[in-house]
């Protein structure tokens, strides 16, 4: 089974692709995820901070993930999944908003593996403030939902899944909101105490040593924050891109107002799904002319395509 959102611009020999490697990998690696690529860059220093975002995401850190046996979140679309492993987890959680997720947490607990599918899907990417916020805020709901539902029998999970990957799924999934809710308490703890206050060297080595390994984790997180935006940006040529990284850790500010937001839809909606308003594109880094949002032939649809409730009801196989 293959899941494609409507918006989706598929590699044309993914599908051959995905079916090759399924014959070649073994039965454990149950799903292959395709690399997304956001297509409108240009439309907004939003859109360009989205695509830098996929690339560190899809072209370097998913790889990693899958090279290493390791669980993935799956990213929602251009999954090819084992259609009788699929069957057998009962599919897709329906009370869950960011069902790709749960689903990709439930493979490495029946011990199933991500295999990475080196071939693109061109996506859209919300170009504005708003829908970007309720898109994001869906997201790390999923995510607070996810870690809910399988924090409920910690020990035993931890023991399906081994201890390096109990450790993965747990940075992965609880780690991303908790990480985005503290960040910009941190953040301005970081640069209050290293650009306000006078850090004085004291005489012996020992006591320098917190304010040296201090220095040390806030550089290390920026430098998680903008190095694999860059490395995704030089395996796909995007040269002219590579120059926005460094914002990067601006656009983390963005993130953590939707995990706050995720953080407070959960306890008044959890079942709300905040829909996404596709084929608003003026731009394409594939070179493909865009008319006008409004223009006779634009494509218009809410996200996700079919207007259920999951992915697992958009399915093609």
């Amino acid at each position: 089974m293959t899941v494609y959102d409507a918006e989706d611009a598929p590699d044309p020999g993914q599908l051959r692709l995905a079916a090759t490697l399924f014959a070649r990998l073994p039965d454990r690696v149950a799903c292959l995820q395709g690399r997304l690529v956001i297509d409108n860059a240009g439309d907004s220093r939003l859109a360009r901070a989205f695509a830098l975002e996929y690339a560190g995401l899809f072209d370097v850190l998913n790889p990693a993930l899958a090279r290493c046996g390791l669980p993935v979140p799956l990213g929602g679309t251009s999954m090819h999944l084992r259609t009788d492993v699929l069957r057998a987890l009962n599919g897709w959680d329906p009370f869950n908003v960011t069902e790709d997720a749960d689903l990709g947490i439930r493979l490495a607990l029946a011990g199933y593996t991500v295999g990475d599918l080196p071939s693109p899907t061109f996506e859209e990417a919300p170009a504005r403030l708003a829908p970007w916020l309720a898109q994001r805020t869906r997201w790390l709901k999923g995510l607070i939902q996810t870690s809910l539902t399988h924090g409920r029998r910690p020990l035993a999970n931890a023991r399906s899944l081994g201890g390096l990957e109990t450790l993965c799924a747990a940075a992965l999934v609880p780690g991303t909101v908790a990480s985005a809710l503290a960040y910009p308490v941190c953040l301005a703890a970081a640069a209050w105490d290293f650009l306000v206050l006078d850090i004085a060297a004291a005489p012996a080595f020992l006591d320098n040593l917190p304010t040296g390994l201090a220095i040390t984790l806030f550089g290390t997180g920026l430098a998680a924050l903008i190095l694999p935006a860059l490395l995704g940006c030089a395996r796909r040529g995007w040269g002219d891109l590579a120059r926005s990284a460094v914002w990067m850790p601006l656009y983390f500010l963005l993130i953590s107002l939707a995990a706050w937001l995720a953080l407070v839809e959960l306890l008044r909606a959890p079942e709300r799904w905040n829909k996404t308003r596709h084929g608003l594109a003026r731009t394409s880094r594939r070179g493909r002319a865009h008319r006008p949002a409004g223009t006779p032939g634009t494509l218009r649809h809410l996200e996700p395509a079919c207007g259920g409730r999951g992915a697992g009801e958009c399915g093609f196989s």
